[in-house]
């Protein structure tokens, strides 16, 4: 994929409103491609543990934070907190800080109307989690969708994992078209008939109807995390998967709800000896015993589940050497992994902090491969980012299906693409106000000093209560689907579109 080709991404779809209870109250073609209920910020989430483990004392830092704005106003439980493809594309997930999951399927290809083609319109909306208390500890435990992973497909129905700070749940999605007519000994209502009033026998018969997409719980997995859980990943075996929170991970079977295994524990002794977090952790998409987690330190580290029941001891470590003339205050902040990603081949990993995406190649250890800068114009505000909790915040990566193009979100709705063959970058914005549907996106670009171009921006104006945290791109096809806040926008490679 070019350079090129990166920048002629098109608004594709529709923006669908939310009703206050997550029902879909309208699905209409409309110029601001949203997923939308309401408008807000959302506010800078770490868990105390992880927190504890990046912050020491604040340095002198200047008043003139950069503040968020009050442009737009919204409830909490409206943003979107994790975005996901299925392993065809055909549908993706969409979880919020309210609980809801909401399912958009993809249209199939009309001849009729060929500018429709390939659009995803809501399939399913259902409540995943609720608010729930935990009257041991005294403590809430929020609804938040933090992680979406779907199953790989085995029959005509969908599964997919769904989880909030302490419960993962596994969800199965069926379509049903016919409905059963003319029992023996039931009525139309189903009551059960007189037996006395039976006098013949028939076939009862399949009957269209309107399609009907039913989505039930099939396995609830709890108890299983004392800290915050942070990630999910779905094992190559299709049988097991993993869940991890601040201090340790678990294997679980997806068959098996009351117990799992604790594969990584990095809980000291002595609390207050409590150095670093995990922060992600993902399975090798290939080789079921490897898996890779992350580190509030910016170090990985692969294990190898053949080696031992318990993964304390590391195959392989993965970590670049500070320059000391770099060293900071923040130095240990920024560095904090947020996201970890295996490519598709299995050949490389790829990890995201604050400033920067790098690319790791599973045999060569002691650096990245390759490291991308992904808005360097904010180390020089990074004491007013503390002030604000902005360095806190958690950025995810995404790679395109060939692993040649990898994707990050921004502050100001902006996001970034990096083309590894060709070494080049863009920088394009997800917002109301600039995208129409069909319309081609422009670079922006933003200005540090000196001379500005006309559309440019300058490093000042950035509004940091608009950010790209969550990111997706489909298995195969040159479509992203992007988190902004409280709305969803699909891009489509209008190249690949006219191809069509």
């Amino acid at each position: 994929m070019t350079v090129s080709q990166l920048q002629h991404y098109q608004l594709m779809n529709q923006r669908i409103q939310l009703a206050a209870n997550g029902a879909p109250a309208r699905c209409e073609s409309n110029p601001n491609t949203s997923v939308g209920r309401g408008s807000s910020s959302p506010h800078p989430r770490m868990t105390g543990i992880a927190r504890a483990a990046a912050m020491q004392a604040s340095p002198h830092c200047p008043a003139n934070a950069p503040q968020p704005s009050s442009e737009e106003v919204t409830s909490g439980a409206d943003i979107i907190s994790t975005v996901e493809f299925n392993h065809t594309g055909e549908l993706l997930a969409t979880g919020d800080k309210g609980g809801r999951v909401v399912i958009f399927q993809r249209e199939p290809e009309s001849k009729n109307e060929p500018y429709n083609q390939g659009e995803y319109n809501v399939y399913s909306t259902f409540q995943s989690h609720e608010p729930e208390f935990d009257y041991l500890k005294s403590l809430e435990i929020e609804e938040k969708i933090n992680k979406i992973k779907w199953l790989p497909q085995q029959n005509a129905a969908h599964s997919l994992l769904s989880t909030n700070d302490k419960t993962i749940k596994l969800w199965k999605i069926t379509e049903r078209d016919k409905r059963p007519e003319g029992y023996n000994l039931k009525d139309e209502e189903g009551k059960l008939k007189d037996l006395s009033t039976v006098t013949s026998l028939q076939v009862p018969v399949l009957k269209p109807m309107d399609l009907m997409v039913e989505v039930t719980p099939r396995r609830i997995f709890a108890n299983g995390h004392t800290y915050h859980v942070n990630s999910i990943s779905v094992n190559s075996d299709c049988e097991t998967y993993m869940s991890a929170d601040d201090l340790r991970i678990n294997l679980w079977h997806l068959a098996i709800t009351d117990r799992s295994f604790n594969i990584v524990d990095i809980k000291p002794a002595n609390m207050e000896d409590l150095t670093e977090v995990i922060t992600a952790s993902e399975f090798h998409p290939h080789h079921c015993n490897l898996f890779v987690y992350s580190s509030s330190k910016g170090s990985l580290r692969l294990c190898d589940m053949r080696a031992s029941a318990l993964c304390d001891k590391h195959s392989k470590l993965y970590e670049e050497p500070e320059d000391p003339s770099n060293r900071s205050f923040f130095s240990e902040i920024i560095s904090s992994v947020s996201d970890v990603k295996f490519s598709h081949s299995g050949r490389y990993m790829l990890t995201r902090d604050y400033l920067t995406v790098k690319v790791w190649d599973l045999n060569m250890e002691t650096k990245p491969v390759e490291t991308y800068q992904v808005h360097d114009y904010l180390r020089s505000k990074l004491c007013s980012l503390y002030e604000n909790d902005c360095i806190f915040d958690k950025f995810e990566c995404a790679w395109n299906g060939s692993d040649s193009v990898i994707m990050t979100g921004a502050y100001n709705n902006f996001f970034r693409m990096f083309d590894r063959n060709t070494k080049r970058d863009v920088t394009l914005e997800a917002s109301r106000e600039s995208s129409k549907p069909r319309a081609i996106l422009k670079p922006r670009r933003v200005c540090v000093g000196g001379k500005r171009r006309k559309d440019d921006i300058s490093v000042d104006s950035l509004d940091f209560t608009k950010k790209i945290l969550h990111t997706a791109w489909h298995p195969t096809e040159n479509i992203i689907a992007i988190a902004a806040t409280n709305n969803l926008y699909i891009f489509q490679d209008k190249v690949n579109s006219e191809m069509h």
